[in-house]
């Protein structure tokens, strides 16, 4: 299937070439529009590869527009397809980051979305619909080696949006195309400019997207009625320091907003959902050299001893040296060869080989004075 899918290259201008013997031609490829600028091109570009290119969108929460990507698919002469996913999307998706916040975690609802929505629901329905491939706007890239697919950082490392994909199956690489992750972001945006796009120029979201003003708390109280409940900030002799508005206001390696008055600095070390209690401390308190995670899933081979790679535990981390070590259930204890900041229950995990990445987890809540990750 995927082997005779085009390479997109930086080198021929905008014009896919096929490897020699390949036939790409008329393909077809439903491409997952948003309405930004980097799916755009990636319809561009497939479109200028040869691909028999069509355009789809999901409505997920109905705050979004399709206007953009409506008039895109029809500057680029591409049929566009609206797909209503908004009771999926807020039963995968939005429950499950109340549900995380509730439990005293720090959930990233774009993992979870890319999982279920726009690599599971999407890619269902184009292989309904008789498209054999579908493509997004993300900056990564896809290799076929040794009998199995790669998923590859974006060649620009800036944009490089790999830490999000990694819970990406083989049977979903097989059939995703990602021509946007060879190139940098100041590219895709001259070749919209060039292509007369509506949106070459379109600001990138920076928020979560069914919380545009960026309140979270507020959404989780107007949307999971969650309720807010104060307690104690504590340090860790278990002396009051002041009291917090609720739980689910306060992340790991927050320092501001917490109105409580110290000598020095304070930050969010730990939530204890169980006695309310949110853990104060400094600077020096939120590294750690070692995470337990489970919720696993690997691209590359699963690992059935140590393991180096490198690994970063944010999207805007930079990734450290670490050691992979599986357990016999299934989780895996990771240590840093330097200890990282603000390591956050409900946040991924991600593990990098080089270019590929190997695969991922689920931060877990764990007793970083006990010897295991139970």
């Amino acid at each position: 299937m995927g082997r005779s899918r085009c390479e997109i290259t930086t080198s021929w201008g905008g014009v896919c070439a096929p490897p020699a013997g390949i036939e790409t031609m008329a393909e077809r490829v439903l491409i997952a529009m948003s309405g930004g600028v980097d799916s755009s091109v990636a319809a561009l570009l497939l479109q200028r590869a040869g691909y028999d290119c069509a355009g789809g969108m999901m409505t997920l929460h109905g705050g979004e527009s399709a206007d953009d990507a409506r008039g895109v698919a029809e500057r680029l002469g591409m049929p566009f397809h609206l797909f209503d996913e908004r009771e999926r999307f807020a039963r995968l998706v939005m429950d499950r980051f109340v549900a995380e916040y509730e439990a005293g975690r720090t959930p990233n609802p774009c993992i979870e979305c890319n999982r279920r929505l726009k690599f599971g629901a999407f890619l269902d329905r184009a292989l309904a619909m008789g498209f054999p491939h579908i493509a997004s706007g993300h900056y990564a890239r896809t290799a076929y080696e040794g009998g199995r697919w790669h998923l590859l950082r974006g060649r620009d490392r800036s944009k490089d949006q790999s830490y999000v994909l990694f819970r990406l199956t083989q049977a979903q690489l097989e059939h995703l195309l990602l021509p946007v992750g060879e190139y940098d972001k100041d590219s895709i945006r001259a070749m919209a400019e060039a292509a007369g796009l509506c949106n070459a120029h379109k600001r990138d979201s920076q928020d979560i997207c069914f919380v545009p003003d960026g309140d979270y708390v507020g959404f989780l109280q107007r949307y999971g009625h969650v309720v807010l409940r104060q307690g104690d900030f504590v340090d860790r002799t278990g002396a009051v320091l002041g009291r917090h508005r609720g739980l689910v206001a306060y992340t790991t390696g927050q320092r501001k907003g917490l109105g409580v008055s110290a000598s020095r600095r304070r930050y969010v070390i730990a939530k204890d959902a169980a006695a309310n209690t949110v853990l104060l401390g400094d600077d020096a308190e939120l590294y750690t050299a070692e995470l337990c995670a489970n919720d696993l899933n690997w691209i590359e081979p699963a690992p059935v001893r140590p393991l180096r790679v490198t690994a970063k535990t944010r999207y805007s981390q930079q990734e450290t040296a670490a050691t992979v070590l599986p357990a016999a259930d299934g989780t895996v204890r990771v240590r840093f060869d330097t200890p990282v900041r603000a390591v956050t229950a409900g946040q991924a995990v991600v593990f990098y080989d080089g270019e590929r990445v190997v695969g991922g987890g689920t931060i877990q809540e764990w007793n970083r004075t006990e010897t295991d990750c139970g």
